[in-house]
């Protein structure tokens, strides 16, 4: 982890300059004037028309920063410096001096089960950076793979509407399926999870539930709560469940006082009026403590206040549902600015997700409109 005088341990730069041999000329060169050659690890972010440019590209990083590990990945819109860049060809370089991080590639077989080369005994309290393509990765074999001591954060390709679409590069290899990563030591990194909602109604236990069909809470039916709740909704928060019911899982084990940090939230998908049922877009079970929610740009910018209220460290890698940005934050702070006004020294670099990866409590989940971020201090 040493650097070199007057070397930062990380550095980040995005440039969305029309011409990409300029744009990684600008992005690369500063990125290497402050952390120097060589650092342990270096994510590349490419979106829009660049991706066409995207080996050449990646040539002139391992050339100029000579990373020791390089992970890049094919991406709607990226972010950096407090931007957000949703339309365009743009790049978006990170790297950083983590100490030796090991590679890890998802490789899916058809008629075969996924195959993790690179994943050995991982030491509890690591962090595994994973980067995936949405259409090829079965993402709850690599949470069973590395178990519930080892943090996964990161996000879905987003480049592409169909397999085949999306780039994932790993040091020199380049492929269009599974998933890539890297195992960071223990103690270098950690997690934050801003998933956005805001609880409405009261907490109930579920009592009757059929896979996604969530029949009974506290004893009645599904529907009949949920009408309560509606109805005793303001005018304003009624509308926001129109355009978007969501449903809190309690992640945490504690019998009361739910905050919001502690749901893993998922979303309405509809009712089954016949059985009283709402279907919800996950698997529960009887006993699990669950909460209605409304998501707004509002309860989304306080949610990041919430979970990012002591700063991202010196550094983080963003990963935030495309479904947000200009999507949400029609006007006003975006995750970009909030982040960077919490703590303006941190190199930060990330990309707008398919899905985004990362734990509630000790959970690792894959999660929609959310933004998950990869601290280091």
């Amino acid at each position: 982890m040493s650097t070199g005088p007057g070397q930062a341990r990380f550095a980040a730069q995005v440039s969305n300059h029309p011409d990409p041999a300029v744009a990684i000329a600008e992005a690369v060169g500063d990125v290497v004037e402050r952390v120097g050659m060589a650092p342990d690890l270096c994510v590349v972010f490419v979106s829009g028309p660049f991706i066409a440019a995207m080996d050449d590209l990646l040539d002139v990083v391992r050339t100029v920063l000579a990373p020791d590990r390089l992970l890049a990945v094919s991406a709607a819109g990226l972010l950096g410096g407090g931007r957000e860049i949703e339309r365009g060809g743009s790049i978006s370089i990170w790297a950083g001096r983590t100490g030796p991080v090991e590679p890890v590639r998802l490789r899916v077989l058809p008629g075969a089960p996924p195959v993790l080369v690179g994943l050995g005994p991982v030491p509890e309290g690591s962090t595994l950076l994973l980067l995936a393509d949405p259409f090829t990765t079965p993402i709850d074999a690599v949470f069973d793979a590395v178990g519930p001591d080892v943090a996964v954060v990161g996000g879905l390709a987003s480049a592409a509407r169909a397999p085949g679409g999306n780039v994932l590069v790993l040091d020199d290899e380049t492929h269009t399926d599974g998933a890539i990563g890297v195992v960071l030591p223990a103690g270098v990194a950690g997690s934050v999870v801003s998933q956005g909602c805001r609880p409405i109604g009261d907490p109930w236990v579920v009592t009757d539930v059929d896979g996604q069909r969530l029949q009974g809470l506290g004893g009645r039916p599904a529907m009949e709560r949920l009408r309560e709740v509606i109805d005793g909704l303001s005018p304003g928060d009624r509308f926001l469940a129109s355009q978007g019911l969501h449903l809190g899982v309690v992640a945490r084990d504690r019998a009361d006082d739910f905050r919001r940090g502690d749901f893993l939230i998922r979303g309405v998908l509809g009712a089954d009026r016949d059985r009283g049922a709402v279907v919800v877009g996950d698997r529960l079970e009887v006993g699990q403590v669950v909460q209605f929610q409304v998501r707004d740009a509002g309860s989304a910018r306080d949610d990041l206040g919430l979970q990012a209220g002591q700063g991202i460290g010196s550094a983080a890698l963003v990963f935030t549902c495309n479904g947000r940005g200009s999507h949400l934050f029609d006007d006003g702070p975006n995750d970009a600015s909030i982040l960077a006004d919490l703590s303006p020294e941190a190199a930060i670099a990330g990309m707008f997700c398919a899905g985004e990866i990362g734990p509630v409590d000790r959970r690792n989940a894959i999660h929609g409109f959310t933004a998950t971020i990869c601290t280091f201090d």
